[in-house]
């Protein structure tokens, strides 16, 4: 049995969210962050190669690195996840299918949501766990404590516009387990390469207190 998503959120405090372009970049890219001290990674499912990418990266990392797929619309999306080895799944948003689909697979998924109507559902249907997305737009920290005051049962990793500045504001909620971001492997540093500074962008943001 994998981790289930409440264990998953505890690992790190921060979980890079990768668009991959090129096949070759999937495996140092995810040992640079994995090197850093960031074990949870999401790879979003953007792009030809992304399925590809987590199979690659789930063969050639250690045993504790958690890599799963992010963008999940489809209940197709699942299973593909699935069947490329993820080990946990990052919806945007949900759709009544995704929501019965994620009920019956076999690894979990963080379903997104942006207001408190959209919590209440998804946790009528046993979900204790969501990304808030998009973080920055749909309200910020302010937003996802005042939904913690009527709703403090539910567990959130707020994802959208949050970079190492203010990644601590979200981290010091109580109902905030960890953020999601971009910032520790930017698309210039992949394009050139520079495993080695994506690296001490992810030990710093794995420093990060919560």
């Amino acid at each position: 049995m994998g981790l289930g998503i409440d264990e998953i959120v505890k690992v790190a405090p921060v979980v890079p969210v990768m668009v991959i372009d090129s096949l070759e970049d999937a495996v140092p890219l995810a040992q640079a962050l994995y090197n850093g001290g960031l074990k949870v990674l999401e790879i979003t499912l953007r792009t030809p190669v992304a399925l590809d990418a987590i199979k690659a990266m789930v063969e050639a990392l250690p045993e504790d690195a958690v890599i799963g797929s992010g963008t999940v619309i489809t209940p197709k999306d699942l299973e593909n996840s699935v069947a490329a080895g993820a080990k946990f799944m990052v919806s945007p948003g949900t759709t009544p299918e995704l929501i019965e689909a994620a009920k019956q697979c076999p690894v979990p998924l963080l379903p997104g949501i942006a207001t408190p109507s959209e919590a209440m559902n998804l946790l009528a249907h046993g979900f204790t766990h969501m990304k808030f997305f998009p973080a920055e737009a749909a309200g910020g920290v302010n937003m996802v404590k005042s939904i913690g005051g009527p709703l403090p049962q539910i567990t959130f990793c707020p994802t959208g516009g949050i970079n190492l500045d203010k990644a601590p504001t979200y981290l010091a909620l109580p109902n905030v387990a960890c953020v999601g971001g971009t910032w520790m492997a930017p698309k210039n540093l992949i394009a050139e390469k520079k495993w080695d500074e994506i690296e001490t962008l992810a030990r710093q943001a794995a420093s990060l207190e919560r």
